[in-house]
């Protein structure tokens, strides 16, 4: 199981390192004002839109919008968090993770309900936003095991040893 999770884990770290640049530069620019951001990164959202088809992007609807303040405040930190987590291998990695997964695939779950549902998407903009899902999986599935077989510690001794023996 261990090579599974480093296998995993690195993966993960691919795609946090994707979701790193791409909320603030990318997704952020259909809730802040356009003139915060340089010309090229407006020109490559707006190539992006006009490629894929993207209706949500260039529509902007509330729901989309509100999802996007809920990437950039809530899953953007536990995205960094995320990448300390593996590159340190901290105890906590998992938790992060598992509360990451399961906002994604909570968040991916309305978003290709509408994208599916509306019938305005092409299967060129599914292929983009169905990864999401996958990632938003493996991310929920991973902070559902723990980072390794050793007992916790407290200080120099084991948790359970700390509790009191009746």
């Amino acid at each position: 199981m261990g090579i599974l999770c480093k296998v995993v884990d690195m993966l993960l770290l691919v795609a946090f390192m994707v979701m790193l640049v791409a909320g603030p530069l990318i997704d952020a620019q259909l809730v802040l004002p356009e003139a915060t951001f340089p010309e090229v990164l407006v020109r490559l959202k707006q190539q992006y839109a006009e490629e894929y088809q993207d209706y949500l992007m260039v529509e902007k609807p509330h729901f989309f919008v509100a999802l996007v303040w809920l990437e950039l405040i809530f899953q953007w930190p536990l995205v960094l968090l995320n990448i300390y987590g593996i590159l340190a291998s901290k105890h906590w990695f998992h938790t992060t993770c598992l509360i990451y997964g399961a906002s994604v695939i909570t968040a991916m779950t309305a978003l290709l309900g509408e994208l599916m549902g509306s019938q305005k998407a092409s299967d060129k903009l599914l292929t983009v936003y169905f990864p999401f899902m996958g990632l938003g999986v493996l991310a929920f599935l991973r902070g559902l095991v723990p980072n390794s077989g050793k007992a916790q510690t407290i200080g120099k001794r084991s948790a359970m040893a700390r509790v009191k023996r009746a």
